[in-house]
């Protein structure tokens, strides 16, 4: 992070040289251009007087032209003070960025079926951002799946036009939406409601006529109804010189976008981030601590420290954010629990690792490491979390 606040401090001085150099350049020539100009009415108004002004007006010109040749200079000189505070952005970047990233790999990670899995997430990131005609061109086979999601790339589109697209995809998935508790129907009737009330009286009629919608979800959503059915007392004086002016704030719009990705993803089973997004952003906060610990075991000469592929040598803290689910680490061999080494329960309520319950039974019988009770091994069942 040290890093890129480096860089940032540099880029913004350079971004600074370069406003204000486009204003001094403006100005400059502004000047110029009225200096000229004044020039020239000068010479038109003497040139009706009796007398020998060439000498005079070759002096002048003279004058000119060098004060225009000494402002071009001035910013050339001012360019190329920024072209140097450019390299050193360059320079920032090459000193505080490692360009070679190769030593932290691991060599046979990259097996047929990794290839296969990351192919599928580039595409299904693509799809996420609506990038149809590329995610097309890389694979069909996740086609059909995602076009049921088109609805939410146009989703700020449609509600900014107050179009029922998606109110008409929300309600034809209205039984799997209200399995999983979701409140995105309601919330888009509301809003049309809503968009309804800001024409005014004009559309009184039609908006009582749309509250019927309101009817499925008058149990959970009691108060939000009524709160929309006594905003209509006041459209004739505008629902935005009224108490219910909160109504229409903009933040909803956001909110509502954001609703309708979770849950449509929710319905296909899909992450609400894309993953090819979440595993670039880890990567860019584990990458530097993987560079250190690798040039440490390079220089110590450390054999064998990192040879799992599944396990890194060091602990990375990702943050609360990239925390997905639960991890076991087993209270008898201090490790985090896997797939082929899963958290077992024991009769007794305790829980240890598979390794570890095989390396404490003895005979046929086992005994708890934090209790007296022996049990038998075959008794302990894997759990889940």
């Amino acid at each position: 992070m040290d890093q890129c606040v480096t860089v940032e401090r540099e880029l913004e001085k350079v971004q600074q040289k370069f406003s204000g150099y486009g204003q001094l350049c403006e100005r400059s020539l502004e000047e110029l251009i009225q200096y000229a100009g004044g020039l020239r009415r000068e010479i038109l108004q003497t040139e009706n007087q009796d007398g020998d002004l060439s000498g005079t007006i070759s002096l002048v010109m003279t004058q000119c032209c060098k004060r225009i040749k000494d402002t071009v200079q001035k910013l050339a000189s001012d360019h190329k003070d920024i072209h140097s505070s450019v390299s050193r952005v360059g320079k920032a970047i090459d000193k505080n960025f490692d360009s070679d990233i190769s030593s932290v790999g691991i060599d046979g990670c990259w097996q047929a079926d990794s290839q296969r899995i990351l192919n599928e997430v580039m595409v299904e990131h693509f799809f996420r951002q609506g990038m149809l005609d590329v995610a097309e061109e890389l694979c069909q086979a996740l086609l059909n799946l995602f076009q049921h999601l088109n609805p939410m790339w146009e989703l700020k589109r449609v509600l900014c036009t107050c179009d029922l697209q998606s109110i008409v995809w929300a309600v034809s998935n209205r039984e799997m939406l209200m399995a999983q508790n979701s409140s995105l129907e309601f919330k888009l009737h509301r809003l049309y409601f809503i968009s309804l009330l800001m024409g005014g009286t004009a559309n009184q009629r039609e908006a009582l006529q749309y509250a019927k919608n309101f009817q499925p979800f008058a149990l959970n959503h009691q108060k939000d109804i009524q709160v929309l059915m006594g905003s209509l007392v006041y459209l004739r004086q505008g629902i935005e010189n009224s108490p219910y002016v909160h109504l229409l704030d903009a933040n909803q719009w956001a909110d509502i976008c954001d609703i309708f990705t979770r849950d449509a993803c929710a319905l296909l089973g899909l992450s609400v981030e894309s993953p090819l997004s979440v595993s670039f952003s880890a990567g860019c906060v584990a990458l530097p601590a993987l560079i250190n610990i690798k040039a440490v075991i390079e220089q110590r000469q450390c054999t064998g420290v990192w040879n799992q592929k599944d396990e890194l040598p060091i602990e990375v803290d990702l943050g609360k954010k990239c925390w997905y689910h639960s991890i076991f680490a087993c209270p008898i061999l201090r490790q985090q629990t896997t797939d082929n080494n899963p958290p077992m329960k024991l009769v007794c309520g305790h829980i240890i690792s598979r390794d570890a319950l095989n390396k404490m039974f003895n005979g046929s019988k086992l005994k708890c490491p934090y209790c007296p009770m022996e049990q038998s091994p075959g008794d302990a069942k894997q759990i889940f979390f």
